[in-house]
């Protein structure tokens, strides 16, 4: 069994560059942040940079890749303004990527702030029908979150209930953060198999796009969102390897968010190609 497996690289020196340096430590994939994660600026990319990428994506075989929106967006804000500003930057963003075959667009499903889940539900929901008939081809996905303060996504109900109320279903996919998922209280170290088949019931296993494998610093059910290297968490080296080799997640791509630099990546993809090297 051989991974799809990558982790977060900067787009600061281009789109070219990231799959160079995706390459140069093994992986096959990656995700990047589309613009600045903390603000709203963003360099748009030259064609010749993008079909640089597209050419060494095929060239070595790469899974899709996956771009993050940044963590300013919130869909669901209280605040029009803010609503309307994130509806407009993930458009934007969308369209870009239509340029990248079989791109993925992942983001976070946003916090109520106050308002409550349903309401928070129904306004991801709105500002996703608002951007997906302006993007051609990108998926967007939803990511599982953890359930810090009034996130919402925290359980596979409430992404359910978002994917329910969007129009252009086929266009809507989620990203399972294993972190996230822990700190949610879905045991992904002793039951991987058994949360992915509630996942199955609630949401369809179809919809399952792309997997954050990281490792948590917190125990089951925190709720605090605190990402670790690889088998230094409560997840486990034995939970990692019964995430990775699950017959469904083991085709998708594989982005680690691990607290790493480059080389430190570079180990833990190496590390979990081994593991399941006779699989």
């Amino acid at each position: 069994m051989k991974l799809n497996l990558g982790c977060h690289l900067s787009v600061s020196k281009g789109y070219e560059h990231m799959g160079k340096e995706a390459v140069s430590i093994g992986a096959n994939t990656f995700q990047f942040f589309t613009r600045n994660p903390r603000g709203g600026s963003v360099k748009i990319p030259s064609d010749a940079d993008i079909q640089g990428l597209i050419d060494i994506m095929e060239q070595n075989n790469f899974a899709p890749i996956i771009a993050h929106a940044p963590y300013t967006f919130n869909p669901c804000a209280a605040d029009e303004g803010i609503r309307d500003y994130t509806k407009r930057t993930m458009a934007e963003d969308m369209m870009l990527l239509d340029k990248i075959p079989n791109a993925l667009y992942n983001f976070h499903p946003g916090s109520h702030v106050g308002q409550g889940a349903e309401i928070g539900i129904t306004k991801t929901a709105d500002t996703l029908n608002s951007i997906l008939d302006k993007s051609k081809t990108t998926m967007a996905l939803i990511e599982t979150m953890a359930g810090k303060g009034s996130e919402i996504g925290k359980t596979f109900e409430e992404i359910a209930s978002i994917i329910e109320k969007t129009e252009n279903k086929s266009r809507v996919g989620v990203c399972l953060d294993t972190c996230h998922i822990n700190d949610g209280e879905y045991d992904v170290t002793n039951n991987f198999y058994g949360v992915l088949e509630e996942f199955n019931k609630i949401i369809g296993i179809d919809r399952l796009k792309a997997i954050h494998l990281n490792d948590s610093k917190n125990p089951l059910g925190a709720h605090k969102d605190r990402h670790e290297k690889i088998g230094e968490g409560y997840l486990t080296i034995d939970g990692i390897v019964n995430v990775i080799t699950h017959p469904v997640v083991s085709k998708l791509p594989i982005v680690l968010e691990t607290p790493n630099d480059l080389d430190g990546y570079a180990r833990e993809i190496a590390l979990l190609q081994e593991l399941v090297k006779n699989k």
